[in-house]
């Protein structure tokens, strides 16, 4: 039993890459989607990318909290990236008006121009979106006969969300949010409608550490990513060996991986 951990942000401090891979290899997580946030990471995460190409694939793009950073000189650098060895996916992106870390206005265009990369390149796009569904879903319908997929990273959202990201042709990301007793309530009933060609696991490590797992640790990490499965194979009245395949396929296909 292989799977695919779709969503790690390893060039965070707090995790140790060469341990993190070395650990998630141990637990049968063969391969891992790094995630860039800023333009600082992205030439970071091309040479994690060349240390370790057997197991990595990686995003390059702009988180909404950065949105402000980004200039006419950042994204030229950006699109050079895309050619890139590696590179699977545009984004992070997205809108954030949960915090707004930047001007919401600054936020959207910085998603176009990168929507704009992802049809010019004919790449997914690694969205995310929080308290900003309606706009998003707009940006996305913009570009909707050329864009050629996507994914909702981290989804936390409820059944008519989820509905409207997959009625667009866009892949779930399913973290241990799903394991959150409190907060996971309204994705646990979500997903027993998710198609299952939709599914796509990923930890969002260091982030979301599945309340269930024992034993407890600090940071979340792929390591987790078969206990998150096995939690969703219950509700879905699955095997764990399902979730895995199915997801790996899955995660393949978004990313134009040959497996």
């Amino acid at each position: 039993m292989k799977w695919f951990d779709a969503g790690v942000n390893l060039l965070d401090k707090r995790l140790d890459a060469a341990a993190i891979i070395a650990r998630a290899e141990d637990a049968g997580v063969k391969r891992v989607c790094v995630i860039t946030t800023h333009p600082d990471e992205w030439d970071d995460a091309a040479e994690l990318f060349a240390r370790y190409p057997h197991a990595l694939c990686y995003t390059v793009g702009c988180h909404p909290h950065n949105a402000k950073v980004m200039t006419d000189s950042a994204f030229t650098v950006l699109e050079q990236h895309l050619s890139s060895p590696g590179v699977v996916a545009v984004g992070e992106c997205g809108l954030d008006f949960n915090r707004d870390f930047s001007a919401r206005d600054v936020q959207e265009a910085v998603f176009k121009r990168q929507l704009d990369l992802a049809v010019k390149h004919k790449k997914p796009v690694y969205l995310h979106e929080r308290d900003a569904l309606t706009l998003q879903l707009a940006c996305l319908d913009a570009v909707a006969n050329d864009l050629v997929g996507g994914i909702s990273h981290c989804f936390t959202g409820d059944a008519e969300a989820m509905k409207a990201y997959i009625s667009r042709g866009l892949y779930i990301g399913i973290t241990g949010w799903l394991c959150d007793p409190k907060r996971g309530e309204a994705l646990r009933h979500a997903v027993q409608s998710l198609p299952l060609e939709r599914l796509i696991m990923e930890t969002d490590a260091p982030y979301l550490f599945p309340k269930h797992h024992k034993p407890k640790s600090k940071n979340n990490e792929p390591a987790f990513l078969p206990s998150i499965g096995g939690y969703l194979a219950e509700i879905l009245q699955l095997t764990p060996q399902q979730i895995a395949q199915i997801s790996y396929a899955n995660t393949c296909r978004l990313f134009g991986l040959i497996e």
